[in-house]
């Protein structure tokens, strides 16, 4: 399931042995403590980092309050969500803007963080929350750098400059003040990568960050890397003094050591992190959040903030009419598994919801289930959709006919609908009505 499941596992199996404890002694919180460090050095946390973490929870843990407690379990995983939070910056890191437009964000990174295709996703972002960037050129050495920007400006609909393989410094001043003349507000400067850092390539990003005085230099950095990711922030901090990172593929297999090492390590907050190929897919990080993944707390707030950015709130108050005048249609399901779609895909969703980390495999998860549901929808008349009474056995042979499906299939979809119809119906449940208040389903 990506994103920490290894590392979200092994906590859950050690903390579930002290979550139903009465009581428990210093010896039960140390021996617990020791699979935590464990778990942590395997998932490629720093050697270091872990070591303090277990110093810092451990001197928590047992206190005199926490032994004599009714749930002294519960209180250990609060401590260790709370020292998680801590370990990851505390609280989200906004971007910092400047006093006079434009404000000026220097992306660096080795080759192959996915560097360039950052930009144009922040690009994207900003332009999200009513900013105007525009996206500059100054990798002149990848061969196809800078077209590869300029697709990606044009994807996110941002505004591109671009002065072939003159030098970096001048084609970035250049920029700015072009920025300025059109009100842009956020220019976004694309630098060249190395294979490894070199002092060639600190050199030039020096004299950018001398040239441009940029309010923010952010470091992109592959997750997949471990370590590796967190020694290269360290050897970047050390020349550039980044104000940030953003880590990418964090929604690959990744062990999740390097979101858990680097602010420790360099000081810095992990700004952004990368969960997905697509434009949209950048999210800002939220360290509480994320330690209530790790732990299979879910992260709920997450999962609101994307539906309220993809739900068609027209469609959602017709819904909820229809919910409420109990005429909760095959139309309206469809509509459902449209909003869904938007949000993420089903296992995206299901790592977001508290209690379902580990207990779903990605194979569990089937997408094309979906697929199939909506394709027997689309094969069923308006007359039908709007009331599903009329579909009886014949109706049901020609729907998994039209739709290339079984009957079983059909019949498995209308069942379905049934018990999400009965659940809508008992919308006075105060759970769904807070559901409802959300606009989320």
């Amino acid at each position: 399931m990506g994103m920490f499941s290894g590392l979200g596992e092994k906590l859950n199996h050690i903390f579930s042995k002290l979550a139903h404890r009465g009581k428990l002694t210093e010896l039960e919180i140390k021996q617990a403590m020791r699979e935590v460090r464990v778990a942590l050095l395997e998932a490629d946390v720093n050697f270091v980092v872990a070591k303090d973490f277990i110093n810092k929870v451990s001197e928590k843990a047992v206190g005199e309050d926490i032994l004599k407690s009714l749930t002294p379990g519960q209180q250990v995983i609060k401590i260790v969500k709370d020292e998680l939070v801590a370990l990851m910056g505390s609280t989200n890191q906004k971007l910092e803007v400047a006093p006079s437009p434009p404000t000026v964000i220097m992306l660096c990174g080795l080759q192959g963080a996915g560097k360039t295709t950052m930009c144009g996703k922040l690009g994207f972002l900003l332009k999200k929350q009513g900013k105007k960037p525009m996206l500059v050129a100054c990798d002149i050495y990848r061969p196809a750098a800078i077209n590869q920007l300029k697709v990606v400006a044009g994807n996110a609909n941002v505004d591109f400059y671009e002065k072939g393989t003159q030098s970096p410094v001048k084609t970035a001043l250049e920029a700015i003040e072009l920025a300025k003349r059109k009100g842009l507000d956020t220019v976004i400067i694309d630098t060249a990568g190395r294979l490894q850092i070199n002092a060639e390539l600190m050199q030039e990003l020096e004299e950018i960050k001398k040239a441009v005085k940029p309010t923010e230099i952010l470091l992109t950095v592959d997750a997949m890397t471990g370590q590796e990711a967190v020694n290269v922030a360290k050897e970047f901090d050390d020349k550039l003094n980044i104000t940030g990172v953003i880590l990418t593929k964090l929604d690959g297999d990744t062990r999740g050591g390097a979101a858990l090492s680097i602010k420790a390590v360099t000081g810095k907050p992990i700004k952004f992190s990368g969960i997905g190929e697509k434009l949209g897919d950048l999210e800002p990080f939220h360290p509480d959040r994320m330690a209530s993944r790790i732990l299979g707390m879910g992260d709920v707030l997450t999962l609101i903030e994307k539906a309220q950015e993809s739900v068609n709130e027209e469609q959602m108050k017709k819904l909820e009419e229809n919910i409420r005048k109990n005429t909760f249609t095959f139309d309206d399901f469809l509509v459902q598994f449209e909003q869904l779609s938007k949000i993420g895909s089903l296992s995206d969703i299901l790592a977001m919801l508290p209690g379902t980390m580990g207990k779903f495999k990605p194979e569990d998860i089937d997408e094309s289930r979906v697929k199939v549901y909506k394709a027997i929808i689309q094969s069923m008349t308006p007359k039908e959709r709007a009331n599903p009474d009329l579909i009886k056995a014949s109706q049901r042979k020609r729907i998994a006919k039209g739709s290339g499906t079984s009957i079983q299939e059909v019949n498995q979809l209308i069942k379905q609908f049934e018990q999400v119809k009965l659940m809508m119906k008992n919308q006075n449940n105060p759970r769904m009505k807070k559901l409802m208040g959300r606009r989320f389903f």
